[in-house]
């Protein structure tokens, strides 16, 4: 067994970077636009309630609510809209949620990042028109998302936009 001091060769340690504030905030960039919402489950001696949607929460109107489901060690994406913003709300499994912001004059314009979610951290996530991104099931489970779009899916002319997972176009690997 090598020590810290070990063999030449041998990988030293690496001290982790903060990720969150002491208020549980992540400190990392956040691309422009994209906005997470806690969910919030209100338990009683009944069961649950846990809002997804609410007008109150955005200035686009809810027009399309559709169901997505991802199987265990899969990945889902590279996607993007041109004319749709997606609102995600991560309703069951665990997910990691990679983004790429490819526009033009944004000022986040190549920022990649990511964030995951479970059942402890569920949330609605909005994804802006125009920014890539992809899904992974981490889980053991099939994971369950509830899409509400900014415009109805056109069946004839999709607004839809695929890049296979290991394009060089998107700085973040799997």
């Amino acid at each position: 067994m090598a020590s810290m001091n070990g063999p030449a060769g041998a990988i030293a340690p690496t001290k982790r970077a903060q990720s969150v504030t002491s208020d549980g905030d992540p400190v990392a960039p956040t691309i422009d636009g994209v906005r997470v919402r806690a969910a919030i489950t209100h338990p009683d001696e009944r069961g649950t309630v846990c809002e997804i949607f609410s007008q109150d929460w955005d200035d686009k109107p809810l027009v399309y609510v559709y169901e997505i489901t991802i199987r265990p060690g899969v990945i889902k994406g590279w996607v993007k809209h041109d004319n749709q913003d997606d609102r995600l709300f991560m309703a069951a499994g665990s997910v990691r949620v990679a983004l790429y912001d490819d526009r033009e004059g944004s000022p986040t314009h190549g920022l990649a990042t990511q964030q995951c979610f479970d059942e402890h951290s569920r949330a609605l996530v909005r994804i802006p028109a125009g920014v890539w991104h992809a899904i992974q099931n981490v889980g053991v489970s099939d994971a369950r998302m509830i899409n509400c779009p900014t415009r109805a899916y056109d069946h004839e002319v999709p607004d839809k936009w695929d890049l296979p997972l290991d394009t060089d176009l998107i700085p973040f690997r799997f």
